[in-house]
Formats: C-alpha cells, structure tokens, sequence
C-alpha cells in the first residue's frame, strides 16, 4: 500500500510538472522585444468585433463595457450605430476603415463601440433611431448631443463624404465640455 501511495504521488508530480512547463506562456528575448519597439507597432489580433470597420482597432463588446472602459481610461466613447446590410452602412463603413488619419485617432483617443442593435439608453437616439449614425459619449458619461453631423433632420448621420467633418467632430469629442475638468 505504501509503495502504491509513493508511485501514485511519483505520477502525480510528473503529471504537475509537465502540465505546467506546457502552459508557460512563449517568452521573448530582449533582441525581440527591441525590435518590436523599433518598429513601433505593437502586433494585435484582429477582432470580429469590428465587423469591419477597422480590424486592428480595440472594440469594446457591449455599451455598459464601453462606458466602463471610458470612465477608466478617462477616453471618450464613439458609439457607431449600423446594419450590416444597409447599403448606406456599408458605405460609410468602407470609407472609415479606409481612412487612415481616422483609424489613427480612433485608436489612439478613444473606446470604440459598434452596434447593430438600440441600445436601452435613450440618450443616444436624441433624434430617432436610424443608421448609420455616430455619436461620442465623453468619459463623465455625458452624451455629446453638441456635436453633430450636417444633416439637420439626422443629426448624427455621415455619408463617406463627411469622413472629414467625422474627424472634426472626433477632435472635439477629445475637448471636454464646459465645467468640466
């Protein structure tokens, strides 16, 4: 019985050791990791969130997550509202994963969100519910009902003509409202 015990134990810690040396993460040297820093790009995964609109851009998954993210990083929120098969949709979106200055930005100033579906905060349908349409949500998680697009019978749309009004407005997302500090 004490051998049995001894070999089971034997198995047992071989078992340990082998599973945790197989789930070791992949370690780089430090040539590497000079190199990555060189280069100055950080390698990411693409994430199916983006549902195209900007693949190697950080999405967030639901709006309680994004308003989360933005309240802790102190980053302001664009919320893209879309479907995936309105022709008006996939427009806007081709122009913004084509933009590069935009991608720029979005990745560098701000949590990122992209719904095909209401959400249940009434805030951000001031004007109705159509798509596509974008609005910012600053990180004291106020609705920036101030900067809109040049429609005024929906405020919050773009065309991929606007790519450079959407960047403006972008730019003042990054400004905090008034009283704000």
């Amino acid at each position: 019985m004490a051998n049995m015990n001894k070999l089971l134990l034997s198995v047992f810690l071989i078992l340990a050791v082998v599973a945790a040396s197989l789930g070791k993460p992949e370690r780089k040297n430090e040539k590497e990791k000079e190199k990555e820093k060189e280069k100055g790009k950080e390698k990411r995964v693409p994430q199916t969130l983006s549902r195209g609109w900007g693949d190697q851009l950080i999405w967030a998954q639901t709006y309680e997550e994004a308003l989360y993210n933005a309240k802790t990083s102190n980053k302001p929120l664009m919320v893209i509202f879309h479907l995936e098969d309105c022709p008006h949709s996939l427009a806007l979106l081709k122009a913004f994963a084509n933009s590069a200055k935009l991608q720029s930005l979005a990745d560098k100033h701000f949590i990122l969100l992209n719904l095909v579906f209401e959400t249940t905060d009434n805030h951000l349908y001031p004007d109705g519910q159509y798509v596509p349409r974008i609005l910012f949500v600053d990180p004291s998680m106020t609705v920036r009902a101030d900067i809109t697009g040049r429609y005024s019978n929906r405020m919050y749309a773009y065309e991929p003509s606007d790519i450079g009004l959407l960047i403006e407005n972008m730019q003042k997302a990054l400004k905090p409202i008034k009283g704000e500090l």
